[in-house]
């Protein structure tokens, strides 16, 4: 029976052609399930914003396969930017535990091969929901079911135990937070493109404002719905992925971008933002917090609209960069353009939020 790929997967765009014989031959070379030879097709997955994305179906004598490839894109990358070497070492090292990830097969880091470093996993079938409000579900029992399951796999990605999984040096301990609007503050003014006065309000009452209380765990970075695979046939995550960001970090920050939802509303994905949670049967934001803080031993979460500002500051950090590589042309997604407008409404949006007046 012949691959049939994923309604999602369409001919990749002319700046992310990828070789396909080369890549044939270094998967003969390097995966196991494709050492008895066979030929690659390359579809590109929609969305990806960052990591350009592409389902591999490999046809071969001993089987066909799915799997996924994530590849730095082409051009000129800020520093330590598309880091897929740090997705295929965390996806490596929580094979086993209680986190739901990918197989990770192999990674490259030979340029030459298809034109940046690369890795592959094995491709999770299921379900993805771009949209929060989840629509397509049976009803309220299934949606409140789906985010319990989302709220579980974050806090036992934070329960674990990071250097007896290999990571110990995965991140620096403690200091996570001024470390992050440091970094995130040096992202945005190296994608710069124009003034935008709420940014620097924001920028500023983070670097001066950061919560007393310290912790480390292991962090995702960008842990949010539609980053999670989810069974077809019912509500359990089956794969976390998109693990660029991932580090060693304080946990509440992945808690607050998990429920940055119910603030906001991005291109290409709906909102929580006025939803009726009781006739959806979805948890409002304390009641994400409260599953969170009984899941993970832990009272009243401190600091939560520093949090909140922070993370939404570093998306419009993420947006900043995804608009300037729309204008370069090499933008992992046809919608980055629209990303541009959003930095103005995210920065204004974290002001209102930590309570800043811009300018």
């Amino acid at each position: 029976m012949p691959l049939v790929p994923p309604k999602s997967a369409r001919p990749p765009r002319e700046a992310h052609r990828i070789d396909e014989a080369s890549l044939t031959r270094w998967l003969v070379a390097n995966v196991d399930a494709c050492r008895g030879g066979g030929s690659a097709t390359a579809l590109q997955f929609q969305g990806g914003q960052s990591n350009p994305t592409y389902w591999i179906g490999f046809s071969g004598p001993d089987g066909d396969q799915e799997l996924v490839l994530r590849k730095k894109p082409p051009g000129e990358l800020l520093p330590s930017a598309h880091a897929v070497e740090r997705e295929y070492r965390v996806m490596r090292a929580l094979a086993g535990s209680d986190v739901p990830v990918p197989e990770a097969l192999a990674l490259c880091e030979d340029p030459a091969v298809i034109g940046t470093p690369f890795f592959v996993m094995r491709h999770v079938p299921g379900r993805i929901f771009w949209d929060p409000q989840l629509p397509g579900t049976s009803g309220p029992d299934e949606r409140r079911a789906i985010y319990d399951d989302l709220v579980r796999a974050l806090a036992a990605l934070h329960r674990v135990e990071y250097a007896a999984v290999g990571l110990g040096d995965y991140g620096k301990i403690g200091g996570f937070v001024p470390r992050q609007v440091q970094r995130w503050s040096r992202q945005y003014e190296a994608s710069r493109t124009g003034d935008v006065p709420a940014m620097e309000a924001l920028m500023a009452f983070l670097g001066k404002s950061a919560p007393k209380h310290d912790e480390t765990t292991l962090v995702h970075g960008d842990y949010r719905i539609d980053n999670v695979i989810f069974a077809g046939s019912e509500p359990r995550a089956l794969a976390i992925i998109d693990w660029e960001l991932s580090t060693l970090g304080h946990p509440v920050s992945d808690l607050a971008y998990l429920c940055m939802g119910y603030h906001l509303a991005l291109p290409g994905r709906g909102s929580l933002v006025g939803a009726d949670f009781g006739a959806l049967g979805i948890p409002d934001e304390p009641g994400i917090v409260e599953a969170y803080c009984k899941l993970t031993g832990r009272g009243a979460i401190e600091d939560w609209p520093y949090f909140m500002a922070f993370g939404i500051f570093r998306l419009a950090a993420i947006a900043q960069g995804v608009y300037k590589r729309s204008l370069q042309g090499n933008a992992s997604s046809e919608s980055a353009g629209a990303f541009g407008a959003a930095v103005f409404a995210l920065a204004d949006l974290g002001c209102n939020i930590a309570g800043v007046r811009p300018g």
